[in-house]
């Protein structure tokens, strides 16, 4: 499909054909066994279906487009080249990322276009009926052809303008399945993509970061749930069900950045968790150090907010409630439930149990996933007993 977006330069066409290739694959494939070269035959279907519809089009829009389709007659008769497929892709992850699209649009349309994500499950992860996440799928591709926006990979300063907006649709999809009631096939598409990022810009160091914190944070999703599907802090995960082949990966990954952009000082972060052989052992002071490189390079509210935690683990909750207060003074974190659950944790920590435990409730009332509201009351019971 990317291939035949950069030949035609129209979404929806490339989007039918593409789809015409593979139901003829299904309807054939199963009769006349898989042919030698499935990408060439299904290329070749595909790029007929193209001429097919060009035909019963205006002379002149066929004519112009039937000169770019025809060229592909010979190279669609041998296997594409990988690289060819993979630039196409990439191309298609800048066009789906660019700017001039809503945050949401980019990352409803990359899982859509590159990812294969049935519109009824982004519909569902962005909780809005499917015919809405349709409509905002087909303005995006509107906006994409009425805009002019170029299918290629930018070069030299526009490059590096983009990329940041292309990894953060990465990082919001990732999320979205990484978030408590989060699908996970969206994070194992994120991964993905960050391992076709970097193969294909191995020297930005952001990229390679990106993978890195991906596979940290990754590593630990069978651990995350109990039996019953509730959430497990951290401190109480079982580190034996996590990935260590995604950690050593990580870890590898890691030796090779030196760079201090923000996804660089995340992965360091969750690099300290992944590696303590306990919860007991985990470098706090470590990790705030890391946290006063981060807040630097993404001055956000939430990321003051994590400092806050870091720092209070790291020399004390009286620490880290002056930080939280901190934090809190400009007022990004107003009605942002963690922050009541990172206070709470903190005043647990000084010795106010009771105050504690109307927190933890407090932010259970707030946050929006089943999940995290059965964690926090958990969390509200626990800071409720009488310590033995």
């Amino acid at each position: 499909m990317a291939a035949l977006i950069r030949i035609t330069g129209d979404w929806t066409l490339a989007e039918d054909c593409t789809q015409e290739a593979l139901a003829r694959a299904l309807d054939r494939w199963p009769v006349d066994g898989v042919p030698a070269n499935p990408a060439g035959w299904l290329m070749a279907v595909a790029r007929n279906r193209l001429l097919d519809v060009l035909r019963r089009a205006s002379v002149e829009r066929r004519k112009l487009r039937e000169v770019a389709v025809l060229a592909l007659t010979a190279a669609t008769a041998e296997p594409v080249p990988d690289e060819e497929v993979v630039d196409d892709r990439l191309r298609l992850i800048f066009t789906c990322c660019h700017p001039a699209l809503a945050p949401q649009a980019r990352v409803a349309l990359t899982l859509r276009t590159i990812c294969a994500v049935p519109t009824a499950d982004i519909a569902r992860a962005f909780l809005v009926s499917e015919s809405t996440m349709t409509r905002r799928l087909t303005r995006a591709k509107t906006r994409i052809a009425e805009a002019g926006i170029p299918y290629r990979v930018p070069r030299g300063h526009a490059l590096t303008e983009r990329l940041p907006g292309v990894l953060g649709v990465l990082y919001l999809l990732f999320t979205q399945g990484y978030d408590a009631d989060g699908e996970p096939a969206f994070a194992e598409e994120a991964i993905r993509l960050a391992r076709l990022l970097v193969r294909l810009m191995p020297e930005q160091q952001e990229v390679t970061a990106l993978l890195a914190l991906f596979l940290l944070q990754h590593s630990r999703r069978t651990a995350r749930r109990d039996s019953d599907g509730n959430l497990i802090p951290l401190d109480r995960q079982d580190r034996s069900r996590w990935d260590h082949a995604a950690i050593a990966e990580a870890d590898r990954l890691l030796v090779r950045l030196t760079g201090s952009g923000p996804y660089a000082w995340q992965a360091r972060i969750a690099a300290c968790h992944a590696t303590a052989p306990s919860a007991e052992a985990t470098d706090w002071r470590r990790i705030a150090d890391c946290y006063e490189q981060l807040v630097q390079a993404q001055p956000t509210p939430v990321v003051a907010l994590n400092r806050a935690v870091a720092h209070g683990y790291a020399y004390g909750p009286e620490v880290g409630l002056a930080l939280l207060t901190e934090a809190r003074a400009g007022g990004g974190l107003d009605g942002y439930p963690l922050t009541l659950a990172v206070e709470a944790d903190l005043v647990a920590r000084q010795g106010d149990r009771e105050r504690a435990a109307a927190l933890f409730r407090a932010a259970a009332d707030r946050v929006h996933g089943e999940a995290e509201r059965r964690a926090l009351l958990d969390r509200a019971r626990c800071a409720s007993k009488p310590e033995s």
